[in-house]
């Protein structure tokens, strides 16, 4: 149950020209669906090298259920990024926080797609919903914003260098934030202290 909860924490991730819908609606069938994430625009040549190593959790927008009921009990959360020396290979993610006062770390890898700054996390139940990640924005040394999609509901994440970000950073977010209909009833600040530094072998969940 706890390895469960876990992952609900962690993993809290084109238009049709006229001619196309016409041509759609002409054969009896509806055109397809806009995919909400499609819209966001991705950080252009992202440097898989610059956004790698230590990244702090420092607020999440999102209407998740779990977050909702339980956004006063989420711990500290860092992510610790490593890139291959190829652009395709996926990017390496280890995630560090408590549950029930143990540290656990999660293990994944965002696979490369197409497009430079947007990843896919295969869900490891096949009966699940992937997750296409964007990186929207980052200067790679002090903050990255990334949004998370799963069943067209997205969710985004602001990270940090450091525990603490200036505040326009924040303002920032939380703007970004707005554009996605979640407003400041949905923006959740994770706390800045109790940190997890490792986690022992027991305590691993790999892909």
């Amino acid at each position: 149950m706890g390895q469960v909860c876990l992952w609900i924490m962690v993993t809290v991730l084109g238009l049709c020209v006229s001619e196309a819908v016409t041509a759609a609606r002409s054969h009896g069938r509806r055109p397809p669906k806009e995919n909400p994430i499609d819209k966001i625009p991705a950080v252009v040549d992202l440097d898989l090298t610059k956004i790698s190593g230590k990244w702090f959790l420092v607020s999440v927008a999102s209407k998740c259920q779990y977050l909702l009921e339980n956004n006063l009990r989420v711990e500290s959360t860092t992510v610790t990024l490593t890139a291959d020396t190829s652009p395709t290979s996926p990017l390496s993610v280890s995630t560090l926080r408590k549950l029930n006062m143990q540290c656990w770390e999660i293990r994944q890898e965002y696979l490369s797609t197409k497009t430079s700054g947007r990843f896919l996390l295969k869900s490891r139940n096949k009966m699940a919903n992937d997750i296409d990640i964007i990186v929207g924005e980052t200067d790679y040394n002090s903050y990255a914003i990334l949004y998370y999609q799963k069943r067209g509901k997205i969710s985004i994440k602001l990270y940090g260098r450091s525990e603490r970000l200036q505040a326009h950073i924040l303002d920032k977010f939380e703007l970004l934030a707005e554009k996605q209909n979640l407003g400041i009833d949905f923006v959740f600040p994770f706390p800045k202290y109790g940190f997890c530094q490792f986690a022992d072998e027991k305590h691993i969940l790999y892909p």
